[in-house]
């Protein structure tokens, strides 16, 4: 294994997601739907821009995914003030349901991964990975 941050930083993303499908095996989730009803979890009724923005997806990728996502029956799409162009994406009552499995699975997940290590430890770790999200987010590299 190299030691190296783009390497761990790959080898965890693939390492947690696999964790995370393999405990949502049975919801019928596909990938990029858990981050969506994530994101809507906090943020119930946003545009399909501002998801795509807070998911860092493409918006030709999202609409595809909230597609299937309406057709599952987790997502309803409603135009508000009568603007036809926007599109505000809500929860259905399935899709709470969903995004609370979601949010237990990712908490679980979350707690396998940082097993362990002290509290400390996790909140020195939680601000480094947030000053290298901002630093990337200053540079528009996502």
């Amino acid at each position: 294994m190299t030691r190296s941050f783009h390497y761990l930083s790959m080898a965890n993303h693939a390492l947690f997601s696999k964790h995370v499908f393999t405990m949502l095996e049975r919801a019928g989730l596909t990938p990029g739907q858990p981050k969506v009803l994530d994101y809507l979890g906090e943020h119930n009724g946003s545009s399909q821009k501002d998801i795509a923005r807070g998911c860092h997806i493409e918006a030709a990728t999202l609409t595809s995914l909230l597609g299937r996502m309406e057709e599952k029956g987790l997502i309803m799409r409603k135009m508000q003030d009568g603007n036809r162009r926007s599109l505000y994406v809500y929860l259905t009552q399935t899709g709470w349901a969903q995004q609370a499995a979601v949010a237990r699975t990712f908490a679980q997940a979350e707690q396998q991964a940082m097993k362990g290590i002290s509290p400390q430890e996790q909140e020195q770790f939680l601000n480094t990975m947030e000053h290298i999200y901002q630093n990337l987010m200053a540079e528009e590299v996502l």
